[in-house]
């Protein structure tokens, strides 16, 4: 039998965490032989459902899928306030709570993490959700430990993704779970992303967080920075660049952006390097291209920073990458 999936739809969803989650199982389906897994988009009343993105989503009521036939629920994620009121549809309450009890994993994507907290579902679990709702969740729900720099959570049996395309990740780490990382790497190619981001990333890469609270020149030079990686960019190549005495600009960027020249490039290396590393290039031409010059530096400096060797980080983010 297939792997029987109900995402959870209603007024004011954001129609992403629907589709993404879903295209992600239908490209499993198309790389198996049979079908691995059963997509249900369910809501309390069943019928058109009236997306956040003005779309509408054909829902097939829930009384029509027993909740004890569900092997993964997934809530979405929308409009905090339907959430929240969601939690008092008593019939809605109740065959979620038998859902998420009888399944073999349950979840939710970006703010649908609000409506499982509301019902107890969560409770004295590690969860994340969308940066913007971390705040409220994890104030209005004392009870969990939110993790609001994380994509995704996995927790026992619970699965939480931060929102919109991180429900992707999730979903696409859940296939690697099921079918294998191939199958998964495969999916992630089809649809044409970047790089399969694991879990532990932050919602926000070093670049964006940097550009939210740097001054403008800052922000400038940051952004010119990312596209430089494999250059020098030592304190006065940049200070020059700013027309600024070297200790001025160490002075001042370290003020504006939080961390000085120095380690702030070296963040940006390594956080290039962690992306590359999850495609199949070797480790001299990962070093290359984001500075650090040779496989021995990027090493040393992955190692102090993250506490595992580059090539052990791929083996345990991407199996069957091909080694030096």
């Amino acid at each position: 039998m297939p792997v029987s999936i109900a995402i959870l739809v209603y007024d004011g969803v954001q129609i992403l965490d629907v589709s993404g989650p879903a295209a992600v199982f239908a490209a499993a389906n198309d790389a198996c032989a049979t079908p691995f897994y059963k997509v249900h988009i369910v809501s309390a009343g069943g019928g058109a459902i009236k997306s956040s993105s003005a779309l509408d989503i054909v829902s097939q009521p829930i009384r029509r899928l027993p909740a004890n036939a569900i092997d993964l629920l997934l809530v979405a994620g929308g409009d905090e306030d339907a959430l929240l009121q969601l939690a008092e549809h008593r019939a809605l309450a109740r065959w979620l709570t038998r859902a998420s009890m009888a399944a073999g994993r349950y979840g939710s994507i970006c703010t649908g993490a609000l409506l499982l907290a509301r019902l107890g579902l969560l409770h004295g679990k590690r969860v994340t959700t969308h940066w913007s709702a971390c705040s409220l969740l994890a104030d209005g729900f004392p009870e969990l430990a939110v993790d609001d720099a994380a994509l995704y959570v996995e927790d026992g049996k619970v699965w939480t993704s931060a929102g919109v395309t991180t429900g992707i990740d999730m979903c696409l780490a859940i296939v690697e779970r099921d079918l294998g990382a191939a199958a998964a790497n495969r999916i992630a190619e089809r649809l044409v992303l970047y790089a399969r981001r694991p879990g532990y990333q932050s919602q926000f890469s070093p670049l964006l967080q940097a550009r939210r609270q740097a001054d403008t020149p800052y922000a400038e030079l940051i952004d010119w920075m990312s596209t430089h990686l494999d250059e020098p960019l030592d304190i006065a190549q940049l200070a020059a660049r700013m027309a600024m005495s070297e200790r001025s600009f160490h002075r001042h960027f370290t003020q504006s952006v939080g961390d000085t020249p120095a380690r702030f490039v070296e963040t940006l290396r390594l956080d290039r390097a962690r992306n590359l590393l999850l495609l199949p290039y070797g480790l001299k031409q990962v070093a290359a291209e984001t500075g650090f010059g040779s496989a021995a530096r990027l090493s040393k400096a992955f190692e102090r920073r993250f506490g595992i060797s580059p090539m052990l980080f791929r083996q345990t983010q991407r199996r069957g990458v091909s080694p030096e």
